[in-house]
């Protein structure tokens, strides 16, 4: 008896491509993390640490395609907390930080956690770390920064005003022109650029003699500058900080491995590779 014939129609190799167009982001992804994983266990053998990695993106809402801007909370403190415990203080820890800010209160959780570490921790900047990323760096016992990587002030911020803007605007104006909530916000204001001075202290103390740690942390909690302005390496070394510039190649290339979300024509192209300069046939 002959077998049944089986016969492939345009109906099933629709619906087959559109099984397999389904599962390709995922399978994307997960061989997308295993490549993480693989490379990020060379550097801790390499090391001799536990590498911790804070990496945020903008990332986009599924379906809406609405850009969501990823910062420092809560969810992130507990996370590299438990890490921290998870490592023998006989261990250094290598946190490798990419981040615009986000949480004072999540941001100070894991500074803090850091500075009471017996432990070494050296917190890696690949790109940029500010604000509370900052403040974390500020803990560790070491910075290192690649030659274009930026630190930022900590400088509170209320809503979307700096705290030392507001305290300036009640300053020069009449106490009978403002209303209950400036006065109010003003207030909030001035605490919390005190707070976050107290902070930079407690983090700076017996890493570095007095008097760089309180010109330190006045200098990066008043509002000297903007809040987005960028201290390099060389402007991290004249303010004092311990900072190295001999980052690891491969945490470079780490950062590869969490590309930026894009639904739309990149804005920058190259062929890729490494290009070295060639002698040319005449």
């Amino acid at each position: 008896m002959a077998a049944p014939a089986f016969h492939i129609g345009v109906t099933d190799i629709f619906w087959l491509f559109i099984v397999l167009s389904s599962l390709q982001p995922m399978l994307k992804q997960r061989l997308l993390e295993a490549s993480r994983r693989k490379l990020i266990g060379e550097i801790e053998r390499k090391r001799g640490s536990r590498v911790i990695l804070l990496a945020h993106r903008q990332e986009t809402m599924s379906f809406l395609g609405i850009p969501i801007v990823r910062y420092i909370d809560l969810n992130d403190s507990e996370e590299i907390i438990r890490a921290i415990r998870l490592t023998d203080p006989n261990v250094p820890i290598d946190l490798v930080l990419h981040t615009p800010g986000g949480l004072v209160l999540a941001a100070t959780q894991i500074a803090r956690a850091i500075n009471r570490r017996k432990g070494k921790v050296t917190v890696i900047v690949p790109h940029y770390a500010m604000s509370g990323g900052t403040l974390i760096a500020l803990a560790a016992d070491e910075i290192v920064m690649s030659d274009h990587a930026v630190l930022g002030p900590v400088d509170p911020q209320l809503g979307q005003y700096p705290a030392v803007s507001l305290l300036k605007a009640v300053e020069e104006k009449s106490k009978d022109r403002l209303d209950d909530q400036t006065l109010i916000m003003a207030d909030q204001a001035k605490k919390a650029i005190a707070q976050v001075e107290a902070t930079v202290r407690e983090l700076l103390a017996g890493k570095y003699p007095q008097s760089v740690s309180d010109t330190l942390a006045v200098m990066l909690s008043e509002g000297k500058w903007t809040h987005d302005f960028p201290i390099t390496f060389d402007f991290a070394k004249e303010l004092g900080l311990h900072v190295d510039s001999d980052i690891p190649l491969e945490v470079l290339t780490l950062m590869t491995l969490y590309p930026q979300p894009v639904r739309h024509n990149p804005t920058v192209e190259y062929l890729p590779g490494r290009r070295v300069a060639s002698e040319r046939s005449s």
